[in-house]
């Protein structure tokens, strides 16, 4: 997978992401299923204009009440009652009205944990020309470093990106996509740690 530009594109301007040691206490919680992902979006529709199937469990019954039928299949390779919302001719979200999501409120845990700031966090390129929306959002995300935790925090992170980028080990199931690459990295970041930091 290719290393994210350092840089934002020059005619755009930088958007704050907040503190590095905050913002990972709370994507964590949100993988974890334990809070949304806190996104400042304002506005912003990349991630659901970028052909993208949403994944959606069997125990997420209100989210499934207000999803019409007919735009779910079964997820390939998972049990039973796993579904995908798939998307539009254009590539967007069926979901996506008058480019607002029609059901915010009971939107699928995948929308609620999505945060495009993890491509900034670690480093990871969207190089799929779908997600071309998505990786321009991205790279104008600007963390801050109040401390040195924070700095030794996101070395963790990159270096957890960078050794899923290389050869896998023999039976480790390698990142898909990079989005599955970036989730991992900041999963695993923790082993590139010093024992000594308190990040």
């Amino acid at each position: 997978m290719a290393r994210m530009p350092a840089d934002a594109p020059s005619d755009e301007p930088t958007l704050p992401a907040g503190a590095f040691s905050s913002w990972m206490t709370e994507i964590q919680g949100a993988l974890r299923g334990e809070r949304d992902a806190d996104v400042p979006c304002a506005g912003c529709t990349a991630c659901c204009t970028a052909s993208q199937f949403v994944h959606i469990g069997p125990d997420e019954t209100d989210t499934l009440a207000h999803i019409p039928a007919e735009l779910l299949f079964p997820a390939p390779r998972l049990p039973r009652g796993h579904v995908l919302l798939g998307y539009d001719e254009r590539g967007h979200c069926p979901m996506l009205v008058d480019d607002t999501c029609s059901i915010y409120e009971h939107r699928p845990r995948t929308c609620r944990t999505y945060d495009c700031r993890v491509f900034a966090a670690t480093g990871v390129a969207l190089d799929e020309t779908d997600k071309a929306l998505i990786a321009k959002r991205a790279a104008r995300w600007r963390f801050d470093f109040p401390t040195e935790a924070d700095r030794r925090l996101h070395d963790a992170v990159r270096a957890a990106a960078d050794s899923l980028a290389g050869p896998a080990d023999p039976g480790a199931r390698a990142p898909a996509n990079a989005t599955q690459h970036a989730v991992r990295a900041i999963e695993i970041h923790d082993t590139f740690l010093s024992p000594d930091d308190d990040a």
